[in-house]
């Protein structure tokens, strides 16, 4: 399969300039201040919602190295990014820590002027204490986990890979204990899967000072079977957290959150909703995501990307990064969650394992 097959590509970065940094706004009026970075499309977990082996087998081809995007490459482009408005970046993949020498990366993005967080998504596999301890060191202030049940059998079934539940409470615990805290755990929550494991995760975290976040079932990319009907609504998770431990809704702490924040009334801690299937918030959205290979993404259902690696390896300028992205960022009018429906459900899009989450 080829790169542009795989990703798309957009025509040239063409048009008139657009307004600059912190006033820079798309044409729905959203600023662009987090960018997620894709650091690799492998990952050793298959997760049926995610990377199902049925698609991504043995003969799967993922990018060669050659086409990633150096550490240099991502950093310069998040310079970028920076000039345009972004304050917070997220590593993501794939599987992050499947990179080689990731600390390298954070420490070289953390050190950004303008950057105010750096932060990871990861299966938890390889988060050792020793590696959590690394990451910290080298600048990186958040983490997050996903893990989807405490029952083996359930969480097994998901990653596909027989990775057992323990083995990611250790990595939970090795993240807090490096100063990563508070981390965030990821549930996808899946009708017919693992609804009846709500209330387990949820009094599993309470009172640990780490955030749950329930995240509905998403029709990201084209091989994870996605129906409506298999979606739990964010609505319903919150209910049955209520009727057992009453919860009362928190502020967000900053515009364009994509959890929606609430806390137990008796103070035992805090849990998210991630709810872009029942409750879009692409009105607030002011994320773009890098893949891998370096292409411009403004939107996690997009079709097509703005191909940022030709441009650094033709010999662009700094100059010429910042205008192609504050090009993009000044056109952008993606609102797929609002329109979510049978025809653009069917669209063909992009995997999360290529794009980020």
């Amino acid at each position: 399969m080829s790169d542009e097959n795989r990703s798309g590509a957009h025509p040239p970065f063409t048009g008139p300039r657009p307004n600059r940094g912190a006033d820079l706004r798309d044409t729905l009026g959203r600023p662009l201040r987090d960018l997620r970075i894709s650091v690799t499309d492998r990952c050793n977990f298959r997760c049926t919602y995610c990377m199902p082996k049925e698609v991504f087998g043995p003969d799967f081809a993922f990018l060669p190295h050659e086409q990633l995007l150096t550490f240099e490459e991502i950093t310069r482009l998040a310079r970028a990014f920076v000039r345009a408005g972004v304050r917070k970046l997220r590593l993501t993949g794939g599987e992050p820590l499947l990179r080689r020498d990731i600390e390298r990366l954070i420490e070289m993005l953390a050190g950004i002027e303008g950057v105010e967080d750096v932060a990871l998504t990861t299966n938890g596999s390889l988060l050792t204490p020793k590696k959590a301890a690394a990451l910290k060191a080298a600048g990186l202030r958040r983490i997050t986990v996903s893990l989807d049940s405490l029952r083996d059998e359930v969480f097994m079934a998901l990653n596909d890979v027989h990775f057992p539940v323990r083995k990611v409470l250790d990595a939970i615990d090795a993240a807090a204990g490096a100063g990563l805290s508070p981390v965030k755990i990821n549930m996808v929550v899946k009708r017919g899967v693992n609804e009846d494991d709500i209330l387990d995760m949820a009094r599993h975290f309470r009172g640990t000072g780490h955030v749950l976040r329930f995240i509905e079932f998403m029709d990201v990319g084209n091989s994870n079977g996605w129906r409506m009907d298999d979606v739990v609504p964010a609505a319903e998770v919150l209910r049955r957290i209520h009727r057992e431990w009453p919860i009362e809704p928190v502020p967000p702490e900053q515009p364009g959150e994509v959890a929606t924040r609430f806390r137990y009334v008796d103070g035992q801690g805090e849990i998210g909703v991630i709810a872009s299937v029942t409750q879009a918030f692409c009105r607030t959205c002011n994320r773009a995501r890098l893949s891998a290979d370096g292409r411009l993404f403004t939107c996690l259902f997009a079709t097509r990307g703005h191909d940022l690696r030709a441009l650094i390896r033709g010999g662009a300028t700094d100059e010429d990064l910042y205008d192609a992205i504050t090009r993009v960022w000044s056109g952008r009018a993606d609102r797929y969650s609002e329109l979510r429906g049978q025809a653009t459900v069917k669209r063909p899009k992009i995997e999360m394992s290529f794009i980020g989450g």
